[in-house]
């Protein structure tokens, strides 16, 4: 599991990163808080965080449980593709808004196959521990 948690963390720093580009960005464009809309290249950074944030509330449960019922291995494996993903959708996004669909669908589909798993992992689990195979 610690390679798990070790995936996470850098799911974090790279959110963290992202957050710093906000802070950047509002600088660079004159954007004060509690402002969040103003120039369009400082509202696809935010929408960079923002973005990133909603996929994490999804990514961090799901590789935890993937990690604990099914496979840390493969957890882990799934957690490195879902921050390549984020990268990509930030560079994509951070060039032009209609950039960003390929490291959304990585994004996507490696959550979706997060939670499936993690859902199959708890499933067996709780079959296992009622005596049904």
């Amino acid at each position: 599991m610690e390679l798990v948690l070790l995936v996470v963390l850098l799911a974090l720093v790279e959110y963290i990163v992202f957050q710093a580009l906000v802070g950047r960005a509002r600088a660079k464009y004159g954007v004060h808080a509690p402002a969040i809309t103003g120039h369009p290249d400082f509202e696809r950074v935010n929408r960079v965080h923002q973005n990133t944030l909603e996929s994490l509330i999804v990514f961090i449960p799901a590789v935890l449980t993937f990690g604990c019922y099914l496979s840390a291995h493969w957890a882990a494996g799934l957690g490195v593709v879902f921050i390549v993903g984020r990268a990509i959708y930030a560079v994509g996004y951070l060039r032009a808004a209609e950039k960003r669909g390929p490291g959304a669908g990585i994004t996507g589909l490696t959550n979706i196959a997060l939670v499936i798993g993690a859902i199959v992992g708890v499933v067996r689990a709780l079959l296992s521990a009622t005596g049904v195979s």
